[in-house]
């Protein structure tokens, strides 16, 4: 990927992070089959960082963990959409190389909410909610 194609991937995950709504939140849980789905070839390594979101916004949802800014929910919810998207920087048709821009992506998001993510899972070991299912 070179970095024009970083920039756009960039850009478009930052523009689609602004439009996150509170149902897109509700939608991104309904598609959490086929989002898992697609964790295949460079996407393989995000398999448990993707379980993680998927645990914190239910319990967001549900009201049960509430201590997380909304830009960190926007910003996962985003990432997945953009994963979910087939036509992004690089189409997702395309074998492998069709899935580098998501794994940028996600890298990206899991940056910005890093320190959210410790936060919750600190959380969850008190609350004896454990490890992510």
């Amino acid at each position: 990927m070179d970095e024009r194609e970083k920039r756009k991937a960039q850009k478009e995950f930052e523009e689609q992070l602004k439009r996150v709504k509170p149902e897109d939140v509700k939608e991104v849980l309904r598609k959490r089959e086929e989002i898992e789905g697609k964790l295949k070839g460079p996407l393989r390594k995000f398999i448990d960082e993707v379980k993680l979101f998927f645990e914190l916004l239910s319990d967001f949802v549900s009201g049960r963990y509430r201590e997380v800014p909304w830009y960190t929910i926007a910003a996962i919810v985003a990432a997945l959409l953009y994963i979910l998207n087939p036509f992004d920087v690089i189409p997702d048709f395309i074998p492998l190389v069709g899935q580098i821009d998501d794994a940028f992506v996600m890298g990206l998001c899991l940056m910005m909410v890093e320190e959210d993510l410790n936060k919750y899972k600190a959380w969850r070991e008190k609350e004896g909610g454990g490890e992510p299912a």
